[in-house]
């Protein structure tokens, strides 16, 4: 069982699995090392809210932003603090997913999954594809096909090192 490809071939949805170096997972190394762009690689990242429950979700964002944890996520989650969530917790409530590996496909059912909306603009993205050792490419549109997946404006900033120099 493959519960990251079972749920890409139940949506029906286009994709490719790209393998890849388990070494090479975490974004930068990923993209220097097999020619994609950050502005094509989006990140699938499990914040969780600093409150007894600990809310989570899973936002989307493009390596070339930097997720709105303390603004957007933090008032959406409606919590007075949010966090990314640490390996452990990453693991255990993505059902097995390692961090530099976590994709919004295959996720235990009812975690909520935010995509920003710089990501749906791009004509394909590569996420994780579950584990370490390979990647999925896709158009934005199979990520919006999740059940209950949402696309919000906002969720991600310009990263510092990328604004234009005046």
């Amino acid at each position: 069982m493959d519960p990251v490809i079972d749920h890409l071939e139940a949506l029906g949805v286009e994709y490719e699995v790209v393998p890849c170096d388990p070494e090479l997972a975490d974004t930068a190394a990923f993209c220097e090392a097999y020619g994609f762009s950050p502005d094509d690689s989006a990140n699938a990242i499990l914040v969780v809210g600093k409150a007894e429950a600990r809310p989570m979700a899973c936002c989307l964002v493009l390596a070339s932003t930097r997720l709105d944890v303390n603004g957007t996520v933090r008032k959406r989650l409606g919590t007075r603090k949010a966090s990314f969530a640490g390996a452990e917790e990453t693991i255990e409530r993505s059902g097995g997913m390692q961090i530099g590996g976590v994709t919004p496909f295959g996720l235990p059912p009812g975690l909520t999954i935010w995509v920003d909306a710089a990501v749906n603009a791009r004509d394909r993205v590569i996420v994780g594809g579950g584990s370490r050792d390979r990647k999925i490419l896709c158009p934005p549109a199979s990520l919006l096909a999740i059940s209950g997946a949402e696309l919000v404006d906002g969720l991600a900033k310009v990263s510092p090192s990328r604004e234009p120099e005046m």
